[in-house]
């Protein structure tokens, strides 16, 4: 198998001062791209910090050979967005791929989370990887190749107690992969989403120790890589966690035709309940019309008898 390299490309990788954005830095680097490193450095809660971890970062890259530069804009504002977008094309002149892992937290059971705490985290977790892949996407369009991330979530996918705010924002990050993955496919920009479980600094202090060591974030990168690579697939979530790999998928059963007019009421609705929600056969969906399509097929066979 080839060795999977970026030679020449430039690469973005936002909240990269540690944890998980550090190792995807990285290895962009080990691998020959061009990395901005991007970290505005915020407490978990999103308070204001320091860009040093970005800083670090390059420091580190540099010392093996590798080219990077540090930004300390937030992804959350449209004018420090402009800064990185700009001091990426004035240093290296393309960009190849934005990889959006920028994150925060506002852990609260939803009867004490406050509307505060929904903007701050869809402002950096959802909006905040809007943001750049908006500035960037003409950029790639007129290159005729991209190659972007999303950072998504368990918590988004599946929930999680006490993260209503944090699970709305990334599984909107689902929902924008899965329309730019469309738009995308004509100019070769490939979106993809990876849901992982690491170690970071989200993470201490919900784990024990013996599980945050097997769940390294280096240990997620290698994924991460191949959503991100010249033959990429799209459209696709990679969930990722100490070595393990595994694809998550939207689907629905086959269900059912009910009826229509004075025949389609909620009890006979119930009386096929079983039949709609029998998962004996699954099915995925490449977009919304194929959604459509498949209740017209089941009108279509219900006219046939």
């Amino acid at each position: 198998m080839s060795e999977i390299r970026f030679d020449g490309k430039t690469a973005i990788v936002t909240g990269a001062g540690g944890g998980l954005g550090r190792c995807h830095a990285l290895e962009l680097a080990r691998r020959g791209a061009n990395v901005v490193v991007n970290d505005l450095g915020p407490a978990m809660d999103g308070s204001q910090g320091t860009s040093d971890g970005a800083k670090a970062v390059v420091e580190e890259i540099r010392a093996m050979g590798g080219t990077a530069i540090a930004n300390g804009s937030s992804v959350a504002d449209d004018a420090g967005v402009k800064k990185m977008i700009d001091d990426t094309m004035s240093e290296f002149g393309r960009i190849d791929i934005i990889i959006a892992n920028a994150g925060i937290l506002r852990d609260k059971s939803f009867a004490k989370l406050t509307v505060g705490d929904f903007d701050i985290i869809l402002d950096v977790h959802l909006m905040g990887t809007v943001k750049p892949f908006m500035a960037a996407w003409d950029i790639m369009k007129g290159q005729q190749y991209g190659r972007l991330v999303v950072t998504t979530s368990s918590t988004g996918l599946y929930g999680n107690f006490g993260q209503a705010n944090y699970g709305a924002a990334k599984l909107g990050l689902v929902g924008l992969m899965n329309t730019l993955k469309q738009e995308g496919a004509k100019y070769n920009i490939k979106v993809n989403a990876v849901c992982p479980v690491a170690a970071t600094a989200m993470t201490e202090n919900l784990m024990p120790p013996a599980l945050l060591e097997a769940l390294k974030p280096e240990y997620v990168t290698p994924g991460v890589m191949n959503l991100v690579k010249e033959d990429a697939p799209t459209g696709t979530i990679l969930s990722c966690a100490a070595g393990g790999f595994s694809i998550a998928q939207i689907r629905e059963t086959k269900g059912a035709f009910v009826g229509t007019g004075d025949a389609l009421t909620a009890e006979a609705v119930a009386a096929k309940w079983d039949e709609i929600a029998d998962d004996s056969v699954l099915q995925a969906f490449d977009n919304g019309s194929g959604h459509t399509g498949h209740f017209i097929r089941m009108i279509q066979e219900a006219q046939k008898g």
